[in-house]
């Protein structure tokens, strides 16, 4: 009989694995967009990793280089009847190695933040998903209008993702806002960026992230706006409580809390616009 422990390898994801982590991932009731996976295996191929037990997948994990000194995890992750039996932990330390002498980041859920917390990283801030269906037609500010995020020069939208985001990623940001299945808009008021929004399509209620704004008013704007391009209109907005003014907002627009998560760092906490940031990008990628 084989060895359990000589038959598991951890080996890079092909194009194929990811889309079994999607799967894995909404069992875990995470949510994820319909079509993140093409968008997350280019931005770092060799970035995703695989256990395999007898040659079927098992484990997961994420660990996406950004720049010269950051690093994200995510999808850690071990199927249901294999957990406890030390598969789980050989993915984590291989995936951690990968970044090595980066600062790492991730978004954890409760039951595994203490664990995160041994393995050295500690809780910069927490993030609350809420959820429902905001009121319609919500202006934007006087002077200040809403267009396809698209259509803004690129340097533009990347220079101000910057200011959220504590690593350059132009390559995810340009996937990310033209990849299928979602809208991306803009808030532009005399030539300069006030906000950005992108909502995209999941199994359940559909996800706006991420959501920038110099104000809770074109915050609003744009939840309105992207929430009207959903037939149901109903959205979800992991909002970090970094900023006071986005919980509160939320609240304001009828969402209600649903699902939290921890903003966990090795290093350093980043240097962001906490005042703008009203919504995460994503769970598994920053």
């Amino acid at each position: 009989m084989p060895n359990p422990v000589e038959d598991f390898e951890i080996t890079a994801a092909s194009a194929e694995d990811i889309v079994t982590l999607g799967a894995w991932a909404h069992e875990e009731g995470w949510n994820p967009g319909l079509t993140d996976g093409g968008v997350f295996f280019p931005t770092d191929p060799g970035g995703f990793l695989i256990g395999r037990l007898g040659g079927a997948p098992v484990t997961s994990v994420s660990v996406v280089r950004y720049g010269p000194d950051h690093g994200f995890l995510g999808f850690y992750l071990t199927r249901p009847h294999l957990r406890g039996q030390g598969y789980g932990l050989r993915t984590w330390q291989a995936g951690t190695a990968r970044l090595t002498g980066r600062n790492i980041g991730l978004d954890g859920v409760p039951a595994q933040q203490d664990n995160y917390r041994r393995s050295g990283f500690r809780t910069c801030w927490s993030n609350a998903r809420y959820e429902g269906t905001p009121p319609p037609d919500i202006a934007s500010p006087p002077g200040t209008s809403l267009v396809d995020a698209r259509a803004v020069p690129f340097a533009q939208l990347a220079a101000y993702d910057r200011r959220f985001f504590p690593a350059p990623r132009d390559g995810f940001l340009a996937a990310w806002i033209t990849a299928p299945g979602r809208t991306a808009l803009a808030a532009v008021r005399d030539g300069e960026l006030q906000g950005l929004g992108v909502v995209r399509d999941c199994r359940a209620a559909s996800r706006i992230g991420p959501l920038y704004a110099a104000s809770p008013q074109v915050a609003a704007a744009l939840v309105s706006a992207l929430a009207a391009t959903l037939p149901e209109g109903t959205v979800a907005v992991d909002v970090p409580d970094v900023n006071p003014a986005a919980v509160r907002l939320a609240g304001e627009l009828g969402l209600t809390p649903s699902f939290d998560t921890a903003r966990m760092y090795t290093g350093p906490e980043p240097v962001i616009d906490r005042a703008g940031y009203y919504g995460i990008t994503s769970l598994e990628l920053g």
